[in-house]
């Protein structure tokens, strides 16, 4: 392990206690295989009932995202790497977009294009199952259900850049959008929309979690970024560490977080 990520475990509870909120990924942090841990589930219900807000932030596509934000004890999921918010409200699930509408119709067919580049020019990729609930962005799969090597996911962030694209790689996607949002815009977005607070203000005081190479930029701008165990997976690829790790993967590593997130809370009670 770097010497610059530290275990959690190793934390002190004056670095947590003035905890304001959570900033998570889903996939491989939250969740194994697809599906939310009970151990991340719970460590969800626990946030909530001691106050702290958590607002989770991800490549996966609004669709996918929708019965998560209605059924998950969070306050909201930005969706499409900063893209779409969904957030309950009134009783009935909202949606809002950091793009206004002519400009997304007008990405479409940008995204349509570039997508069959890829799929034309890099053997073997395919487009990601969940590609239909997507509005702002196209993924490909490498990890999910299909496997494609380094060298052909590098071709795909290649191709994606040539295109005027930003793109990124998660645990089990390569996603690539159009504009200037990304999982930093997306948190200052909805921070201010939900909660009338300035996260970049206060950012000392959010912690990040995530699992892989695209929560870089995550990792280096939040002081608590915590990776959960699962994250060495990328450590060959890593140039920016998370402050903390925990011991254990995924869900259970949030679990982890949360748990000492609270023993902190509670110690000067």
């Amino acid at each position: 392990m770097p010497a610059f990520s530290r275990p959690l475990a190793d934390c002190p509870d004056a670095a947590l206690r003035p905890v304001a909120g959570v900033l998570t990924d889903i996939d491989d942090t939250l969740t194994h295989e697809g599906a939310i841990e009970p151990e991340a589930l719970q460590a969800l219900a626990d946030l909530r009932a001691a106050g702290l807000p958590v607002i989770a932030i991800t490549g996966r596509p609004m669709g996918w995202s929708e019965p998560f934000a209605r059924d998950w004890p969070i306050d909201a999921i930005v969706a499409e790497n900063g893209a779409v918010a969904l957030f309950m409200e009134g009783g009935h699930l909202r949606t809002e977009y950091a793009q206004d509408e002519g400009t997304r119709a007008h990405n479409a067919q940008r995204l349509a294009a570039a997508a069959q580049r890829v799929l034309r020019e890099v053997p073997g990729a395919t487009l990601a199952r969940d590609s239909a609930g997507r509005v702002t962005d196209i993924a490909i799969d490498h990890s999910e259900f299909v496997h494609l090597s380094a060298g052909r996911i590098d071709a795909v962030v290649a191709i994606m850049r040539e295109q005027g694209m930003n793109a990124t790689v998660s645990s089990i996607h390569v996603n690539g959008w159009f504009g200037s949002h990304d999982k930093r815009s997306g948190a200052q977005w909805i921070v201010q929309r939900l909660l009338g607070r300035e996260v970049e203000a206060e950012r000392g005081r959010w912690v990040y979690v995530g699992d892989s190479t695209n929560d870089q930029l995550m990792f280096e701008h939040y002081p608590l970024s915590v990776g959960v165990a699962n994250l060495m997976r990328f450590a060959e690829q890593l140039t920016v560490w998370p402050a903390w790790i925990t011991q254990a993967e995924r869900g259970r590593g949030f679990a982890e977080l949360t748990e000492r997130l609270l023993a902190a809370r509670c110690a000067v009670r």
